[in-house]
């Protein structure tokens, strides 16, 4: 894996990394508005923390300035930097984190944060990182304003069945999957080029959480909203090794108990705003679906299947969605 290989030869080759020597980097994706993008809120406050309590100084770069999800991943591992990544940043080095994005799998946010801060499967999830890129970790998840909706622009979705011919801008391949087993298709897109992929019709729909719809003003181009809460919005805290390994043991404690406090106040405020960016919405132009629990129970049944099989197409140990299922109660869904 070409991740690994590049993390060991930075690690073999790199001097001593002097924590207090240079302002530490941090990128993200999003602009830099504390009330638009959750993932720049926790950013914000974990600098706060930790500039105010050590030596250590973050340098914030919002709007994908170090990069997109590969580069800026690439440049994680290889020298002293921290970055918040998606799902498209991590699972080349982890696929296996893409266990926690299947479909419905939560059933409210404390579910999902319960999964993250308790679960085995995520405890595998972060050991298996650091494995693989040589003393790098996934330090925290990070919010990004609640539960995933479906949007579209002509074509209401109350049933899977109205998914039947769609396309759709996928963000990963995962998603491409579920797309795919709901009967649409899923085409990848970057993020930068989803408002014209709407507009111009080369998509119909996509999945975001309300959060995004709004940041790239997606409701001037689509119609309908559907709260079928797919997946649970997150990104993912990671840091470079050797930086990691150069702080002091009472460095270590004051980042990872800052990591701790800048994420409970980022939940905080995502929770806060939820209702109220859905209700924005409503007022600007989306028209707002909330599925029966049938239509609910049915985008389950029909979503989780296809995507638990795709899941065993790909470089995934099973043992690590036996873990994640049994995390939840709900081991019964993979046998």
């Amino acid at each position: 894996m070409k991740f690994k290989s590049l993390a060991l030869a930075a690690l073999l080759t790199s001097t001593a990394v002097a924590a207090q020597a240079d302002a530490i980097k941090l990128g993200y994706n999003g602009p830099p508005d504390a009330e638009k993008n959750a993932v720049h809120f926790f950013a914000t406050k974990l600098e706060e923390i930790v500039e105010a309590k050590t030596d250590i100084e973050l340098e914030l770069f919002a709007n994908s300035q170090l990069g997109e999800e590969q580069e800026r991943m690439e440049n994680t591992l290889a020298s002293p930097m921290l970055n918040i990544a998606s799902f498209a940043g991590v699972s080349p080095v982890v696929p296996e984190v893409f266990v926690s994005n299947t479909p419905f799998m939560f059933t409210s946010p404390e579910e999902a944060r319960s999964f993250f801060d308790d679960g085995k499967y995520w405890g595998m999830v972060e050991e298996a990182f650091a494995e693989r890129t040589g003393g790098s970790e996934i330090l925290a998840v990070v919010e990004e304003g609640g539960f995933l909706a479906f949007t579209s622009t002509e074509k209401p979705i109350h049933s899977p069945a109205d998914f039947d011919g769609m396309k759709f801008r996928a963000m990963d391949p995962s998603q491409v999957a579920l797309y795919e087993a709901m009967g649409a298709s899923g085409t990848p897109i970057p993020w930068t080029e989803v408002y014209n992929a709407l507009q111009t019709g080369v998509v119909d729909g996509q999945m975001n959480p309300p959060l995004y719809i709004i940041i790239g003003s997606l409701n001037e181009v689509q119609g309908y909203m559907t709260r079928a809460n797919i997946q649970y919005s997150m990104q993912f805290l990671t840091a470079n090794g050797a930086w990691l390994a150069g702080l002091s043991e009472e460095e270590r404690r004051i980042l990872e108990e800052a990591v701790i406090e800048a994420n409970a106040l980022t939940r905080e405020d995502v929770q806060a705003n939820v209702e109220g960016r859905v209700e924005w919405l409503s007022q600007n132009g989306v028209e707002v679906i909330t599925p029966t629990a049938e239509a609910m129970a049915e985008f389950q049944k029909i979503g989780q299947p296809g995507f638990i099989t795709w899941l065993g197409t790909q470089d995934i140990d099973k043992s690590f969605l036996e873990a994640a299922f049994a995390d939840l109660g709900k081991s019964d869904l993979i046998k």
